[in-house]
């Protein structure tokens, strides 16, 4: 049972969510690891790199790692949504387009990354974010991503 203001969660209890229940993907492919903040347009996660990540190569998180990471805030937005607010299920998204994906950095095994997804407009199952991945106060990533979210059977 739900006892917080899911429209309006604090940190602490966002904090408190396994990711696993928001996500369709599950070890060893999950990406993200806390839920830090959720609004009505801004997603927030954290992410302490780990070297067991199939991602990792050389001690870095790479590309195709971060990108992930993107595109699973993106999946824990819409999971928090399905789960707290709409009392649904998990719906599965696809990466519709990436557009100015820039990497500035790789962050390594031990960093802890912030991921923020913010949603420019959302149509038709379709959500325009732009993206951006920090390690402490520099930004390592940019981007723009357009996610599809697969409508639930039934539904």
């Amino acid at each position: 049972m739900v006892i917080f203001d899911v429209e309006n969660p604090s940190e602490e209890e966002l904090r408190a969510i396994d990711v696993h229940v928001l996500l369709p993907q599950q070890e060893p492919f999950v990406m993200i690891g806390t839920l830090v903040h959720f609004d009505e347009t801004l997603t927030v996660t954290e992410t302490e790199v780990q070297k067991s990540n199939i991602f990792v190569d050389d001690d870095c998180f790479s590309a195709s790692g971060l990108m992930e990471n993107i595109a699973q805030t993106c999946a824990a937005r819409i999971g928090y949504v399905n789960k707290y607010i709409l009392k649904k299920g998990i719906q599965l998204g696809f990466i519709g387009a990436v557009r100015n994906f820039e990497i500035i950095d790789l962050p390594h095994v031990g960093d802890v990354i912030t991921t923020r997804v913010e949603v420019k407009e959302e149509v038709f199952g379709m959500t325009l974010a732009e993206a951006s991945i920090t390690c402490g106060d520099k930004v390592i990533v940019t981007s723009e991503i357009k996610i599809a979210v697969k409508e639930q059977e039934g539904a």
